[in-house]
C-alpha cells in the first residue's frame, strides 16, 4: 500500500483505537485518531490536515457514526472523503442504512486484517483518483481564468472578436487565412484634414476620443470587427470572424446609429468651430481574411475588392451620407428608404458600380 496517506480512526474505545491503528500503520499508512463524531468532524474540517479515508465507527456517545457521516455528506469541503464504517453491529439494516448514507464500505467486528487492508487500499485508491480529478478541474479553472484575463487584455487593443479568436482552439487556423462572404463599412469624417492643419494636437485628440468612442460603441452593439482606427477613417467588417446571417442588416443599422449618434457630437463641434461631417461607405462581397504582417507583428484583415469599394463609396460619401454598393442594396431594401446617386467612377475598379444612399428606415 503506497504510504504518505493519513486515515481517520474514530471510536470511543481507546483500545479499539490503538488495535486499528497498530494494524493500519504496518500497512504504511499514517493514523489520526478521534474518540467521537464531533472530535472528527473538528479535525475533518481543520484544512492544515488532508485525511484520506475515515475508519468510522456506528455506536458512539454524543454522535454516533451515523450522525457524523450524515454531517460529513452535508459539507460540500469534506464530503468527498470516503468513509469505511465500523461496527459489531451486523444486521443487513445497518449496513444499508451506512451505504444510503454515503458510506463507502462497511467493516464488521472483529475486523479482518485481511479485509481491512483490501478495503482500505480500494478506498485510498478511489481517494487518489478523486484528488487528482479535483487538481485537473483546478488547474482548468486557472487555465481559464489565465485565457480569459489575456483575452480582456487583447480586447483592449484588438476586436472583441478577434481577441477570441486569438485565444480559442480553432484560433490558428482562423489566422492561416480563408475565403468568406462579407460586409464592409468604412466611416470617416468630411473636412477632417482641413480641421487637422489648423488645430492644436489637444484639440484634434479631443475630437478623436469623442468620435471614436462613438464609433466603439456602435461597433460593439452590433456586432462588428473593427479592422483598424487610422486617425478619423475606421474600417469595420461584418460575418468574420464570428459568421453572421444578417451581416448586411447589421452593417446598416450600424451606420445609421452612427449617424444619428453623431448629430449632437457635431452640433457640440460647431459651437467650438468645428465644421465636421460624417460620412459612411458600406459594401458586400468575398474577401480573403486571415492574419497579415510578419513575424512579431501580426494584424487580422481583409483583402479583396469588396474592400476597395466600401472604401471608395465612404470617400464619395457626402456629410451624412450613408452609400450603399448595389448588392448592399438588394439585401436590405425591405429594411431601409434609399435613394439612388447613379453610377460612380472607382478608382481601382475596372467598370462605374451603381450606389445609392441610405435615407432612413423603410416606411413598409
Amino acid at each position: 500500500m503506497k504510504g504518505g496517506r493519513i486515515v481517520l480512526v474514530v471510536d470511543d474505545s481507546r483500545v479499539n483505537r490503538l488495535v486499528l491503528a497498530r494494524q493500519l500503520s504496518g500497512m504504511g499508512v499514517e493514523v489520526m485518531e478521534a474518540e467521537n463524531g464531533r472530535e472528527a468532524l473538528d479535525v475533518l474540517r481543520d484544512h492544515t490536515v488532508a485525511i484520506d479515508t475515515v475508519l468510522l465507527d456506528v455506536v458512539m456517545p454524543e454522535l454516533d457514526g451515523y450522525e457524523t457521516l450524515a454531517a460529513m455528506k452535508a459539507d460540500d469541503a469534506i464530503r468527498h472523503i470516503p468513509v469505511i464504517m465500523v461496527s459489531g453491529v451486523e444486521e443487513l439494516e445497518s449496513v444499508i442504512r451506512c451505504i444510503e448514507l454515503g458510506a463507502t464500505d462497511y467493516l464488521p467486528k472483529p475486523i479482518n486484517p485481511r479485509i481491512l487492508a483490501a478495503r482500505l487500499n480500494a478506498s485510498l485508491i478511489a481517494k487518489q483518483l478523486r484528488d487528482l480529478e479535483l487538481e485537473h478541474i483546478e488547474q482548468q479553472r486557472l487555465l481559464t481564468t489565465t485565457i480569459e484575463r489575456q483575452r480582456l487584455e487583447l480586447s483592449r487593443f484588438l476586436s472583441p472578436q478577434i481577441a477570441s479568436l486569438i485565444s480559442s482552439p480553432d484560433g490558428e487556423l482562423m489566422l492561416a487565412g480563408h475565403r468568406r462572404l462579407i460586409t464592409v463599412a468604412f466611416c470617416d469624417l468630411r473636412g477632417f484634414t482641413t480641421f487637422a492643419e489648423q488645430a492644436d494636437p489637444e484639440e484634434l485628440f479631443g475630437v478623436l476620443g469623442e468620435y471614436h468612442r462613438m464609433m466603439g460603441d456602435a461597433i460593439v452593439e452590433h456586432g462588428g470587427t473593427l479592422e483598424h482606427f487610422a486617425g478619423d477613417g475606421v474600417m469595420i467588417f461584418f460575418n468574420d470572424p464570428v459568421t453572421q446571417d444578417d451581416h448586411v442588416e447589421r452593417a446598416v443599422r450600424m451606420a445609421v446609429a452612427m449617424r444619428e449618434r453623431f448629430a449632437p457630437i457635431a452640433a457640440g463641434w460647431r459651437k467650438r468651430g468645428y465644421e465636421l461631417g460624417f460620412g459612411v461607405g458600406i459594401a458586400v462581397g468575398y474577401a480573403t481574411l486571415g492574419r497579415i504582417g510578419f513575424e512579431g507583428r501580426y494584424d487580422y484583415g481583409a483583402i479583396g475588392n469588396v474592400v476597395i469599394l466600401a472604401s471608395r463609396l465612404s470617400s464619395q460619401a457626402g456629410a451624412n451620407q450613408i452609400l450603399l454598393s448595389q448588392r448592399a442594396v438588394g439585401m436590405v431594401e425591405d429594411l431601409v428608404e434609399v435613394e439612388s446617386i447613379g453610377d460612380l467612377e472607382i478608382k481601382g475598379l475596372s467598370r462605374p458600380v451603381s450606389a445609392s444612399n441610405v435615407v432612413g428606415a423603410a416606411n413598409r
